[in-house]
């Protein structure tokens, strides 16, 4: 059914002529007239009378326009619901706990106005996937790992340096230093059952070994952050590196204790993804809350990593 003469037939209805009908919809009384005529013979019944008043409903016309006008309800309903800012804006953050989330967090409090629905995905790949078909507006990942560009309709943009922390238990040995350097974990056992292999953050790790030759396990099913904490705790012999902006809550008696990494510190570089047609109104503001200005002084990341300042572009 044409919904463009079910529009005509509302507007007929309610001005009682056509000459009225056409001059609210802007176009002519004829078209009008064609409309009209084209809805009665899809229904099979006549709609108005002429009269020399204007025009009336029929029986059959009364009892289709309550119908009509909510076709065109429904019709609006569908449109709004894909209209660029009627929907959240959404996000995918690698983990609840991750720096990502921390961004998000502030950037919600910045903007209370805007709503945002926050999901996890596992891997680069299902999150540039989920960009291309719309399912997403937006990722945090560290781009681009060796041998796997971005699609090239795929925008990134550098929006923080994460310092990596040594993380250790009461009895290890560098419990008590106030920072340690990469070149001192060196013959230390650094535990990440988290590091999955073909992951962006595993390019990383493997970067960082290579380059510093500390030396990072993986084994054994990662049981979660939990459990990785009270293996950390109660093992003298391994420590674990984690994000400084990484929220993670442990009970006191565990002693575990957070060190800065030095010279260089190695950081863990967040980029935000997002396709270059996303049409959502909220992305320009989201890019515009997370634009920095990079300072790698000191630091360290893969030659790979992607860090560059904003473009905000409309």
């Amino acid at each position: 059914m044409d919904l463009e003469a079910v529009r005509t037939f509302v507007a007929a209805a309610g001005a009682g002529q056509f000459q009225e009908a056409a001059a609210e919809l802007a176009v002519t009384q004829q078209a009008v007239s064609k409309r009209i005529a084209a809805l009665e013979r899809t229904l099979g019944v006549r709609l108005f009378t002429r009269t020399p008043r204007g025009a009336e409903l029929t029986i059959d016309g009364q009892a289709f326009l309550p119908h009509a006008r909510e076709l065109l309800r429904v019709a609006e309903r569908a449109v709004e619901s894909v209209r660029p800012g009627s929907r959240p804006l959404r996000v995918d953050v690698l983990a609840s706990r991750s720096a990502a989330s921390g961004l998000m967090r502030r950037f919600h409090r910045a903007h209370p106005e805007i709503e945002l629905d926050v999901v996890t995905l596992f891997d680069i790949e299902t999150a540039t996937a989920a960009i291309r078909s719309g399912a997403i507006d937006a990722s945090f990942r560290a781009v681009a790992a060796p041998g796997r560009p971005l699609p090239e309709d795929i925008e990134s943009v550098w929006v923080l340096d994460e310092p990596l922390q040594l993380l250790t238990g009461p009895a290890h040995a560098l419990v008590g230093a106030r920072s340690v350097t990469l070149s001192q974990l060196a013959g230390h056992r650094i535990w990440m059952p988290g590091v999955v292999p073909g992951t962006e953050w595993a390019a990383y790790y493997d970067d960082l070994v290579a380059e510093f030759g500390v030396t990072i396990e993986a084994t054994g099913p990662n049981f979660g952050s939990d459990a990785l904490l009270d293996t950390i705790a109660d093992t003298p012999a391994l420590a674990t590196f984690m994000g400084g902006n990484t929220r993670l809550v442990w009970p006191a008696d565990h002693g575990l204790r957070r060190i800065p990494v030095t010279d260089p510190t190695p950081v863990y570089p967040h980029s935000l993804l997002w396709h270059r047609d996303n049409p959502h109104p909220a992305l320009p503001i989201l890019r515009a809350h997370l634009a920095a200005t990079p300072d790698t002084t000191g630091t360290w990341a893969p030659d790979w990593a992607l860090r560059r300042t904003a473009s905000i572009k409309d």
